[in-house]
C-alpha cells in the first residue's frame, strides 16, 4: 500500500478513535467517593486496678459527651484527628453523643 493510500485509509480511522475516546470514558461507571468513616468507640479489658480505658475515633473535632452505665459521664474534647481517650473509668456500657449522633462503645 502506498503512502497516499495509507493516509486516506488510516487518517479517518485515527480521527474516529480520538472522537470515540471521550464517549468511552463517559461510559465507564463512576464509583462514588469513599464515605466518611463512622465514629467508633471501645473500652479496654478490665485492668489490674479494676478500671477500663475508653477510646474512640472518627468523630468531629470538638466537644462530645460520654456517659456510661456505671455512673461515669462527662464532656470530652475530640482531638483534631477525630480521636479521644479517657483513662481509668469504671467498667460498664458507654456511649458517646456528639451533635445528634449517638455512638455505642464496644468492649
Amino acid at each position: 500500500m502506498n503512502r497516499r493510500t495509507r493516509l486516506l485509509v488510516l487518517g479517518p480511522l485515527a480521527a474516529a478513535s480520538f472522537a470515540a475516546a471521550p464517549a468511552a470514558l463517559a461510559a465507564i461507571p463512576q464509583t462514588p467517593p469513599a464515605a466518611v468513616p463512622a465514629a467508633t468507640c471501645s473500652t479496654s479489658g478490665v485492668l489490674e486496678n479494676g478500671k477500663v480505658h475508653l477510646s474512640g475515633g472518627g468523630f468531629t473535632p470538638g466537644p462530645a459527651y460520654v456517659y456510661g452505665s456505671a455512673g461515669f459521664g462527662g464532656t470530652v474534647e475530640i482531638a483534631q484527628n477525630g480521636g479521644f481517650q479517657v483513662m481509668n473509668v469504671p467498667p460498664g456500657q458507654y456511649s458517646v453523643r456528639q451533635g445528634g449522633e449517638l455512638t455505642q462503645c464496644s468492649g
